[in-house]
């Protein structure tokens, strides 16, 4: 198949930078429903514009291009060593061009193989068929959204709902709470897989493979339709909104699967997706490789909403323009709910960042600064310089145990994620004089567009993604989430969602 290695290698690019059309139609709806004016609207219409620069660039959609995830089905006699020797090279070839981050950084030594190869690394996953042509499906899901994957063991006492048995209200509970649990630090609203039974890894398994789904399909089995009906009618009750600011739109869609259990155990597995549904797949000629047909209908078919005017979806919502170094005074002004346009300098700062400078000077003078939770895509020209091809928020919450350490140490005044932070932070922040500005996650087109200048890097031993990246910006925005006295939006709306969730407690399905 001489011709398999650049249809991989196509997928890929496909995959990364351009949402198939189902999505993109699922989007658009959510924008119908959000109310206009809100914190929320105004991230649908930053998302949608996102969705078509990413396409317009041929660059990644979000700067976190996730675990490569291959499933490929093939004709008997297919020979899939050199499938997967070909996968992981268009793998290899796709990292080199910036179409996918590297994110293959090993367990033990958290050495980063800038490739996005290693051990288990790519995941691909091969099953013979009677058909005569080879189908491959990928799925780029990234670690925001990984981590708020959860699995639940029935019968179960769940925060708000209550008790969840072992039965089809038990599995909806799960659902519901899985939902409430994601806030927004899964880049809502999102999609979720649900895998019912199997053991711990199949049920997951599972989970992930409900997302190959189209978004509007029908569920075959009426118990999981009547399920995927009922999760999609009440979950925007929650009131968790894009991003986490509140809204009319948590979740996008909702696909549920099921396979028979041990009787001693009952998994429930959920599979949380943002709302970058990055997932496509091709038919392919099995005698020669090459691309038949895509799976999924293309998101070229499908245009986005121009984006409004930042002015009319922001009206009645104060603004403020800073430049670092920035004074406690400036900071002290800000509330939450206020839009912040950031212009100068920027610093990123990731996991293994936070860890060292707990013990360790910075590189350079943060005092007044901005740190910038981002694990950008770079890549460097001709002449050595680097370039920014993807630079959206990563999720704060990680870095919690040292942010408002970090905040006072170094004399930071703003932070920007994505997702909010917690109490120890929110602490730091009224006591020192900060603010935490929450950025659209997934943006990273959009956001790549503010940075005008790649000014130094230090600290690439810890890889692309964790090194300390010195940047030049214009016209940055993003809101203010947590302020200077002690408010914080995500607390607000984890509180009040909490409170709806309860709603549901009351059996439903008999």
């Amino acid at each position: 198949m001489k011709q398999f290695q650049e249809s991989m290698y196509k997928l890929i690019v496909e995959t990364s930078t351009n949402l198939p059309a189902d999505v993109r139609r699922a989007i658009q709806r959510a924008q119908e429903h959000e109310d206009e004016g809100t914190r929320a609207a105004l991230s649908l219409s930053t998302i949608s514009e996102n969705i078509t620069m990413a396409e317009c660039n041929v660059s990644p959609i979000c700067q976190d291009t996730g675990m490569p995830t291959f499933f490929v089905h093939c004709p008997v006699g297919a020979n899939q060593i050199e499938m997967k020797k070909d996968i992981i090279e268009a793998v290899r070839l796709a990292t080199k061009n910036s179409k996918l981050r590297p994110n293959s950084v090993d367990s033990l030594t958290g050495a980063n193989s800038g490739d996005n190869i290693g051990p288990g690394v790519p995941v691909i996953h091969f099953e013979q068929w009677e058909k005569d042509h080879i189908d491959v499906r990928l799925i780029l899901k990234g670690g925001g959204c990984e981590n708020k994957n959860i699995q639940y063991s029935l019968p179960a006492e769940l925060e708000g709902v209550g008790k969840a048995g072992r039965d089809l209200d038990g599995i909806r509970k799960c659902v519901m709470h899985a939902i409430y649990q994601a806030q927004g630090q899964g880049c809502s609203a999102g999609f979720i897989g649900v895998g019912i039974g199997g053991d711990r890894t199949t049920g997951y398994e599972l989970a992930k493979h409900q997302l190959l789904r189209g978004v509007d399909d029908v569920n075959a089995n009426p118990e999981l339709a009547k399920l995927e009906d009922y999760v999609m009618a009440n979950a925007n009750k929650l009131g968790i909104g894009t991003m986490g600011f509140g809204g009319q739109v948590t979740l996008l869609g909702c696909k549920a699967g099921v396979m028979d259990r041990l009787p001693a155990s009952f998994f429930v597995s959920v599979a949380y997706n943002c709302w970058a549904f990055r997932r496509q797949g091709v038919v392919l000629d099995a005698a020669t490789g090459e691309i038949k047909d895509w799976v999924y209908e293309g998101g070229s078919n499908v245009a986005m909403a121009e984006p409004g005017q930042r002015e009319n979806a922001s009206e009645g919502r104060r603004e403020f323009v800073l430049q670092a170094p920035i004074t406690e005074e400036q900071i002290r002004e800000l509330r939450v709910g206020d839009v912040v346009v950031i212009n100068g300098a920027m610093h990123t700062g990731r996991d293994a960042l936070h860890k060292y400078l707990m013990d360790h000077d910075a590189p350079i003078d943060l005092n007044g600064h901005v740190i910038y939770h981002c694990g950008p895509v770079m890549s460097k020209d001709e002449s050595g310089e680097w370039h920014v091809r993807a630079a959206g928020p990563t999720t704060s919450i990680r870095e919690e145990p040292y942010q408002g350490d970090i905040l006072k140490k170094f004399g930071l005044r703003a932070v920007i994620g994505k997702g909010g932070m917690g109490p120890k932070t929110l602490a730091a922040l009224q006591e020192h004089g900060g603010v935490y500005l929450n950025a659209i996650g997934g943006a990273a087109q959009y956001y790549a567009e503010c940075i005008k200048k790649v000014d130094s890097v230090h600290f690439m031993e810890f890889g692309v993604p964790e090194a300390m990246w010195h940047l030049q910006v214009e016209g940055f925005a993003a809101i203010v989430t947590m302020d200077s006295h002690g408010n914080s939006l995500h607390a607000e709306v984890d509180k009040s969602s909490l409170e709806k969730l309860a709603e549901f407690k009351q059996p439903v399905f008999k």
